[in-house]
């Protein structure tokens, strides 16, 4: 209590005013306590996780690309495979009553294919015995003449593609002897030519049909064409940093008529097929030959129109997202948080960003935002990102100082991952293929690529999906198979 004596004040104290003050000291003293407890210990936060939204399966509408492939064939090649398949004796004929004569014709020489006209033009040169049986039947008096003839027969084809088969519809044009047919008889020669031309009438056909038979069992390029899409469509890993495949699933191929031109055999081919660039696990490889869809066509597209998606699931992004945030702090002040892991998966057409926190917060933090494509820096990155709802009002009560823009800025920078050295280094392991490429013998394929550009992000239950697109030239040549 206050006392006045003489305009001086005296303060006197009461044992009910140490009660209270000491009452009061308390009070100060465990404010002060948890004061320096909350500054010098770490708050817990637990925000309501927002549930994903979908199934696991990573499905997603594929784009198709439209790949032109013009095949070219040489006639020199035509002409190699004629060769082996037809050598040596091409004809015989043994029966001398039918005609009254016999016939043997060997190949001399390689047979020489070229173009006129719009067809082949084949040119074979031949030996052939003919053993002629002349006389009368009148008492038996008959005899038989042994012939050693030499010759070269023209023959012209038209081509044409048939299943797959390039067929051709040869008739001989021409015949010409070394030295005109004779028969020594009684120390003359006597001309022949009417016992030989009968049978070599039916020959005409027979010969010309075996050209055409061997440019058929020679020229079907179904199982070439095939062989190339088999190898063509095994998954290889672009990236071993990021674990990425390119795959290729071809749909369909289409062709058009066979052309000769300037000695070569020529048609397009247009494979329709999908692309994938997947960030994860190992590609099976779904090609089926047996049930592959061959199509003939008018006309192919001339310019090649390749759409890649980019396929990266969810448990990958986050694994390479983790690694981006290795070793970084986020400071606003005195207080620092490490975050440990990150978690994506989508929710309402949006992503949702997991981040667990130690330091000065200890707990998991949501951000949403929009998948987008830096088509400079080439990265899938999340525009329009911000703490989900629940996380935001936790945080405003217990650690405002991570709302703040310049933290979730620092953040935005991480959440994000380059798919340039991807696509590079895709390009870079497509190039083989288009440089040369053989992939048996005999045949090769040749091209290029253009840059590629983005076209769109899509969002699975369980993936995101960039869509980038290029165009380039492609070629296949068929020249010195076995």
């Amino acid at each position: 209590m206050f006392i006045r004596r003489k305009n001086i004040f005296f303060v006197t104290f009461t044992p009910k005013f140490f009660t209270m003050k000491k009452n009061l000291f308390f009070v100060f003293y465990i404010m002060i306590i948890a004061l320096l407890t909350r500054c010098g210990t770490t708050s817990k936060i637990e925000a309501l996780k927002p549930e994903p939204s979908g199934t696991n399966a990573v499905v997603y509408k594929t784009t198709n690309s439209y790949v032109n492939m013009p095949l070219e064939v040489s006639l020199n090649e035509i002409e190699n495979q004629v060769n082996k398949s037809l050598h040596d004796l091409v004809y015989e004929d043994a029966n001398l009553e039918d005609d009254k004569t016999q016939m043997k014709i060997w190949k001399t020489s390689s047979i020489k294919l070229a173009a006129k006209d719009g067809k082949i033009e084949s040119v074979l040169p031949l030996k052939i015995w003919i053993k002629i049986k002349y006389g009368t039947e009148f008492l038996g008096l008959n005899d038989t003449k042994e012939l050693d003839l030499n010759g070269i027969i023209t023959v012209q084809s038209d081509i044409k593609l048939s299943n797959w088969k390039l067929t051709t519809n040869s008739v001989i044009k021409d015949f010409n002897w070394s030295e005109s047919p004779t028969l020594l008889v009684a120390g003359k020669k006597m001309p022949v030519t009417y016992l030989i031309n009968p049978a070599l009438s039916l020959f005409k056909t027979k010969i010309a049909k075996k050209i055409d038979d061997a440019i058929e069992k020679t020229c079907d390029f179904k199982p070439y064409v095939l062989t190339v899409l088999q190898t063509l469509s095994n998954p290889f890993q672009t990236s071993a940093q990021y674990e990425t495949w390119f795959k290729l699933n071809p749909l369909e191929i289409t062709v058009t008529d066979a052309v000769l031109q300037k000695n070569t055999i020529k048609m397009d081919l247009g494979l329709k097929c999908t692309m994938q660039t997947i960030v994860g696990e190992t590609p099976k490889n779904n090609f089926n030959k047996d049930n592959f869809l061959f199509k003939s066509v008018a006309k192919v597209p001339e310019k090649t129109t390749v759409s890649v998606a980019a396929v990266s699931t969810f448990e990958s992004a986050s694994r390479i997202i983790t690694k981006n945030f290795q070793g970084k702090e986020f400071s606003s002040g005195s207080r620092k948080i490490v975050i440990q892991n990150v978690t994506l998966w989508s929710k309402d057409s949006k992503i949702i960003i997991a981040l667990d926190l130690t330091g000065s917060i200890n707990g998991t933090i949501y951000l949403s935002g929009i998948p987008n494509y830096n088509t400079v820096t080439k990265e899938i990155y999340f525009d329009q990102m911000d703490y989900v709802l629940n996380t935001k009002g936790l945080l405003t009560k217990t650690a405002n100082w991570l709302l703040q823009g310049v933290i979730l800025k620092k953040m935005e920078e991480s959440c994000r991952y380059s798919i340039k050295e991807n696509l590079e280094e895709g390009r870079k392991n497509l190039l083989p293929f288009l440089n040369n490429y053989s992939p048996m013998k005999g045949v090769f394929v040749n091209g290029s690529l253009d840059d590629f550009e983005f076209e769109k992000v899509e969002i699975t239950s369980n993936a995101l999906v960039a869509f980038i697109k290029t165009t380039g030239k492609m070629n296949v040549k068929i020249d010195g198979m076995d």
